[in-house]
C-alpha cells in the first residue's frame, strides 16, 4: 500500500533528482558560448518552411503528451484489476503524474530563460521515452508508478515549451501559433479517451506506455529543424527550485487527497521559498514579477477559467457513465467532435488574437464558456447524441482561453522573463485542473432533488450534475466580470 511516507519519498526524492540531473545533463551538453548580455543574441529569421517544420513538430509532441495523461485515466480500472489495487492505490497512476507535471513546468519554464530549447527539448523527450518503455515492462505496480513520474519530467518540458517557442520564434505571429497550439492541446484531450479505450481493450493497458514512446523518433528531428541558440547568462537557484518542488507537491497532495497535513507542509514550505527568493541574489522566481499588473491578473482570471474548464472535462464521463449508461469506448465517441470541433476552431482563435487583440479573445472564451455551461445544464439527462452536439460550445472554448490569455502574458513580461512566467501560468493551470475536479468530485458526492435550472430536463442522479454546470456557468461570468473591471484601467 502507498500511504504517505512512501508519497513523500517518491515526490521529494524524484522531483529534486529529475530537476538536478536535468541541470547536469543541459550543462554538460550545451556546447554553446554563453553571451555576455541576457538578451537574445539573435534574430531568428526562419523562413515559411522552417517555421512549418517547427510548427509540426511542437504539435506532434505535445499531442503525445497531452493524451498521455487522458489515456491513462481510461485505464484506471485495468491497471487496479492487474495489481488488485484499492482507489486509493491505483489513483497515483494519475496524482503521482499530475505533480510533477505541474512541478515540471515550472522548472522547464525557468530553464527556457537560460539554455536552448532545441536541448530542453532534448532531455525532456529522453526523459518521457525512458518512462515509456520503463512502464511498457514495468513487473510490479510501484515501477509502474516509478515509470509514470519519469513520463511526467519529460512530458513536462513539452507543455512549458509549446508555449514558450511562438514568442521566442515568430513574435510577429504568436497569436495564430498559440491558437494552433492551444487546438493541439484540446484535440488530445479528446482523442485520448477514445484511443485508450480502444488500446487498453483490443490490447492491454501496458500498450499505452509504448505508443507514448513513439515520440522518440522526433528528437532528430529537433536537433536538425530548431534554430541554433546560445546560452544565456544566469544560473537556477537550486534550493529555491527544491523549495517550490516541494511546496507544490504538498499543495497537490492537499488537493487531491484532502489530507490536513499536506497544506502545512506545503506552507512551511512556501514560506521558505518567499524568505529564498527575497534574500537571494539570483532567486528561481523574482518578486518583482508579480509586482506586474496585467500579468497577474491574466494569471487570476486564467487560473479560474481552465479551472472550469477542467471540472467540466472531468464531470462529463462521470455523466455520460451513471446517467446515460455508455461504456469507456462510446463515452469517447460522445466527447470526440468537441475535441475535433476544439481542434479546428483554434487556428480561428490565433487569428483573432491577431487581428482583434487577446483580450477580446478571452471575452469570447467566458462568452462561449458560459453558454456552453449553462446548456449543458439544460440538457444534462438527454440522449448522448445531444449531449454529443452541445458539449461542442463548451470545447471549442478551450483554445480561446488558453490562447488569449498565453497571448497576454507574452505581451505583458519583458523577453528575460517569458520562460519563467510561463512556466507559472502552466503551473497555475494544472493545479487549477486538480483542484476543480477535487472540488467538483466532492460536490458529485452529494445528491440534489431541486434543479437550480429551471429549464434543465435532469431527473434522478442527473440534477445534481445540472446544479454544478450551472454553478460553473456563474463561476463563469463572475470571472468574466473581474478580468474586465480589472483590465478595464490598463493599457495592454
Amino acid at each position: 500500500m502507498i500511504g504517505f511516507s512512501q508519497a513523500l519519498y517518491w515526490i521529494f526524492s524524484v522531483v529534486p533528482f529529475m530537476v538536478i540531473s536535468s541541470l547536469q545533463i543541459i550543462e554538460k551538453g550545451s556546447e554553446e558560448v554563453m553571451t555576455s548580455t541576457g538578451q537574445q543574441s539573435a534574430e531568428y529569421n526562419l523562413n515559411e518552411s522552417e517555421k512549418k517544420k517547427i510548427i509540426f513538430l511542437m504539435c506532434s509532441v505535445l499531442l503525445f503528451s497531452a493524451m498521455n495523461g487522458t489515456m491513462f485515466m481510461i485505464a484506471i480500472p485495468d491497471i487496479a484489476n492487474s495489481f488488485s489495487l484499492s482507489p486509493s492505490q491505483v489513483s497515483w497512476v494519475v496524482t503521482g503524474y499530475i505533480i510533477l507535471y505541474a512541478v515540471g513546468a515550472l522548472m522547464y519554464g525557468k530553464l527556457a530563460d537560460i539554455y536552448p530549447l532545441k536541448i530542453l527539448l532534448t532531455v525532456g523527450i529522453s526523459f518521457f521515452v525512458a518512462g515509456s518503455l520503463l512502464g511498457f515492462f514495468a513487473p510490479t505496480y510501484l515501477i509502474v508508478i516509478l515509470a509514470r513520474m519519469i513520463q511526467a519530467a519529460g512530458a513536462a518540458s513539452i507543455v512549458a515549451l509549446a508555449f514558450i517557442v511562438p514568442t521566442r520564434y515568430f513574435p510577429e505571429e504568436r497569436g495564430r501559433v498559440l491558437g494552433i497550439v492551444s487546438s493541439t492541446m484540446a484535440f488530445a484531450s479528446g482523442i485520448g479517451p477514445v484511443i485508450g479505450g480502444f488500446v487498453a481493450g483490443a490490447l492491454n493497458w501496458q500498450f499505452l506506455f509504448l505508443i507514448s514512446a513513439l515520440i522518440i523518433f522526433t528528437i532528430p528531428f529537433f536537433r536538425i529543424w530548431m534554430p541554433e541558440e546560445k546560452k544565456k547568462e544566469g544560473k537556477v537557484d537550486i534550493l529555491g527550485a527544491f523549495l517550490i518542488a516541494i511546496a507544490v507537491a504538498t499543495l497537490i497532495l492537499f488537493i487531491t487527497a484532502f489530507v490536513w497535513w499536506y497544506i502545512v507542509i506545503s506552507i512551511c514550505f512556501f514560506s521558505l521559498f518567499a524568505w529564498r527568493i527575497f534574500h537571494s541574489d539570483n532567486p528561481f522566481i523574482h518578486p518583482d514579477l508579480f509586482k506586474n499588473a496585467p500579468y497577474r491578473i491574466t494569471i487570476m482570471a486564467g487560473f479560474f477559467g481552465i479551472m472550469t474548464m477542467f471540472g467540466m472535462m472531468f464531470m462529463m464521463p462521470l455523466m455520460l457513465s451513471e446517467v446515460n449508461g455508455l461504456n469507456t469506448l462510446f463515452i469517447g465517441l460522445t466527447l470526440f467532435p468537441g475535441a475535433m470541433a476544439a481542434a479546428y476552431v483554434g487556428k480561428w482563435a490565433g487569428v483573432l488574437t491577431v487581428n482583434r487583440g487577446s483580450k477580446q479573445v478571452v471575452y469570447i472564451a467566458f462568452v462561449l464558456m458560459t453558454l456552453g455551461f449553462f446548456l449543458l445544464s439544460t440538457f444534462t439527462g438527454s440522449s448522448a447524441w445531444v449531449i454529443s452536439i452541445v458539449i461542442i460550445i463548451s470545447y471549442i472554448a478551450f483554445p480561446f482561453i488558453q490562447t488569449g490569455t498565453a497571448s497576454l502574458i507574452s505581451i505583458a513580461l519583458p523577453s528575460n522573463e517569458i520562460g519563467v512566467g510561463i512556466g507559472i501560468y502552466n503551473l497555475f493551470n494544472l493545479m487549477s485542473g486538480a483542484f476543480g475536479s477535487a472540488i467538483i468530485g466532492k460536490m458529485l458526492d452529494n445528491q440534489s432533488s431541486m434543479a437550480f435550472n429551471v429549464f434543465s430536463v435532469a431527473q434522478g442522479s442527473g440534477i445534481i450534475y445540472s446544479n454544478v454546470f450551472i454553478g460553473l456557468a456563474l463561476l463563469t461570468i463572475l470571472n468574466g466580470g473581474f478580468f474586465y473591471f480589472a483590465f478595464k484601467k490598463l493599457v495592454i
